[in-house]
């Protein structure tokens, strides 16, 4: 049984507004979550991308590897203690800092973080 149903790609940037309106234009997906620090926008057929804004924003500087690619992924759970336990029995980490209550911040075993989020 699976654990958690699909993830949502969460990218950093420094204007969540603007990158989700690219986007949704590019894509012609809807903005549905607007504000200033977290944006989404989702398809007709369900697929979903959203933007989380950080403060002190560096660009990657791909293909090198000095300033990396930034992204994080979210699961939609439907019971956020069973999926905590289960993801913590298959290596993952409960990050110390827990900044909301509908989700739960992980890393997986290399490090990366991920959230737990209720759906």
């Amino acid at each position: 049984m699976a654990i958690a149903r699909f993830p949502v790609v969460v990218l950093d940037c420094p204007d969540p507004k603007s990158l989700a309106k690219f986007y949704g234009t590019l894509l012609d997906w809807k903005v549905e979550q607007d504000d200033d620090d977290w944006c989404s926008i989702r398809a007709d057929y369900g697929d979903s991308l959203s933007f989380q804004r950080v403060d002190s924003y560096t660009p990657p500087q791909w293909p090198g590897q000095d300033v990396p690619q930034q992204m994080h992924l979210d699961f939609a759970v439907d019971d956020l203690d069973a999926a905590e336990a289960a993801a913590l029995e298959l290596g993952a980490r409960k990050h110390g800092h827990q900044p909301g209550t509908t989700f739960r911040v992980f890393l997986d075993p290399a490090g990366h973080p991920f959230c737990l989020c209720l759906d």
